[in-house]
């Protein structure tokens, strides 16, 4: 896209207002600023925003109070960070140029297919930041309807718009999996086994998109997950393997960009999802790649006609791009481990390392499952020697001795840090738990301030087969505020089926 703008020019004073928009670039100006009339400037506007040798595009929002003076265009702390701005610096202000490559997203809602080079122009306009939310979103829309053409098309786009990692190495491994599974942080585990095992697994990991954690939050909570590429890479030359956030490496950036939106709209169709996953594990340099899929009628992917057609999916697109692709469907009926919530997943994984007495059994053996099957693919073992020897891994100390390894290597390794406000959620009458709904279990930990406040979340108290008596616990909401819990509750309250007890089971 041209960015030499042939348009009138403005000259404001910056002020930062303070406003967190997270990502989002928002500027503002005052309703009797001159420039709004003169230009044409409204809410919601496109402009261009430069000082110096850097730019932005911001989306504008017009403010009648005083909180701004008429000379003055007000910053939100994203914009602000991005220009690197000290309060009173003179920018230069315009309208924005018209979107070109939006006319491929319109033709694609009106039924048109995506070219390649149509999709590579996107990406990088979306990467320099031309692209507003509502833009994004109808992109997002548009994507639901891709073909496996045009589902390559994207992957190889995204993974082309940041950096890309290459390695030493023959074998490159990683796992990955495709979600709606609360608390399944078995890439932790996972990690420390292989490459205690000599295996070579750079984990670059996503934040939360939908749920109340992703691996990087929980990681987070033990150790630092933003790291640049080339500290990366000294982690795993060091110690075989690491478990970073993909955003802070540049890997496939517009993926961290429409992952954004995506939370937002709580929508992640299933050709996004394949792109968003394959275009970070080739931008990190992966070659042989385990996705695990759970199934479950609250889970994800819900039906085994779903399993194999998103199978499908990934086998076309892994394929296509060279990728040595391993599907494994697991259990998705219900949450894994008892942890919902950063530092209660991380507490969780902790426990499995160091071979506590009460550590969760299904996180440790659904672990061992994917580690083992890593194995095989990768080194060649028979299932039962693989099974055999990550089992030896964790037991005997290794796993643990490695993962503190790799957390030192990041920067330093501390103890995961629960909240004190809690509320017990116990059982209105005797039965057998017949079902554990994964959706809301996952929206009363965001709701109760995960992953944004690490510390809050939800504990499961009774898994799927258990019999309870009346009053006994069931779980646990953590919350940092007291809104936050409150929110919790009342979700809870008005959505009383996210565990079932059955009568007739007494």
């Amino acid at each position: 896209m041209n960015t030499d703008n042939p348009l009138s020019t403005f000259k404001l004073k910056a002020h930062r207002v303070g406003i967190d928009t997270h990502k989002h670039i928002v500027v503002t100006i005052q309703i009797n600023n001159p420039i709004c009339r003169s230009a044409g400037f409204r809410s919601w506007a496109r402009v261009k925003v430069s000082k110096d040798n850097k730019w932005i595009i911001a989306t504008l929002f017009v403010v009648s109070s005083d909180v701004l003076k008429t000379d003055e265009i007000g910053f939100s702390d994203s914009a602000w960070d991005k220009l690197e701005l000290a309060e009173g610096d003179e920018v230069i202000v315009s309208h924005a140029e018209p979107l070109e490559s939006f006319r491929f997203v319109r033709a694609k809602l009106y039924g048109k297919s995506f070219t390649e080079a149509a999709l590579k122009t996107i990406m990088n306009d979306m990467v320099e930041g031309y692209y507003s939310d509502v833009q994004l979103s109808s992109f997002i829309t548009a994507c639901v309807d891709l073909t496996r053409k045009e589902t390559i098309y994207l992957t190889k786009a995204m993974s082309e718009t940041g950096r890309q990692i290459k390695w030493d190495h023959d074998h490159i491994v990683d796992k990955h999996c495709v979600g709606g599974l609360p608390g399944n942080r078995t890439s932790m585990i996972i990690v420390p086994i292989l490459a205690a095992h000599g295996l070579t697994i750079p984990k670059t990991s996503s934040r939360a998109i939908t749920s109340p954690a992703g691996t990087a939050d929980t990681m987070e909570a033990i150790a630092p997950v933003d790291l640049s590429i080339d500290q990366m890479r000294k982690v795993v030359d060091k110690e075989g393997g690491c478990i970073v956030w993909g955003g802070s490496v540049d890997l496939s950036p517009v993926d961290d960009i429409l992952v954004q939106i995506e939370r937002i709209l709580d929508l992640d169709s299933s050709k996004q999802l394949v792109a968003s996953v394959l275009s970070k594990k080739i931008a990190a340099g992966s070659t042989d790649i385990l996705i695990d899929m759970p199934i479950g009628p609250t889970a994800k992917v819900r039906t085994k006609k779903a399993a194999r057609y998103l199978s499908s999916l990934f086998l076309t697109v892994g394929d296509a791009m060279d990728l040595n692709i391993f599907i494994t469907k697991t259990d998705g009926s219900q949450p894994i481990g008892r942890g919902i919530g950063p530092v209660l997943e991380a507490r969780d994984v902790l426990a499995v390392l160091r071979g506590e007495k009460d550590a969760p059994q299904d996180l440790k053996e659904r672990s061992l499952f994917l580690a083992s099957k890593l194995m095989e693919f990768c080194c060649r073992h028979s299932p039962e020697e693989a099974a055999k020897e990550a089992r030896a891994i964790l037991e005997d100390g290794r796993a643990l001795k490695k993962f503190e390894a790799i957390c030192e290597a990041q920067g330093g390794m501390r103890e995961p840090q629960l909240s004190s406000l809690k509320y017990v959620i116990t059982a209105k009458q005797a039965g057998l738990i017949t079902s554990i709904d994964n959706r809301l279990i996952a929206r009363i930990a965001k709701f109760a301030g995960a992953p944004d406040s690490p510390a809050a979340g939800v504990e499961l108290h009774t898994p799927l087969g258990v019999t309870v008596d009346k009053g006994q616990p069931l779980f646990t909401i953590y919350a940092v505020s007291e809104g936050e819990l409150d929110h919790a509750l009342h979700y809870h309250v008005t959505h009383p089926e996210v565990i079932e007890i059955s009568e007739r089971a007494l």
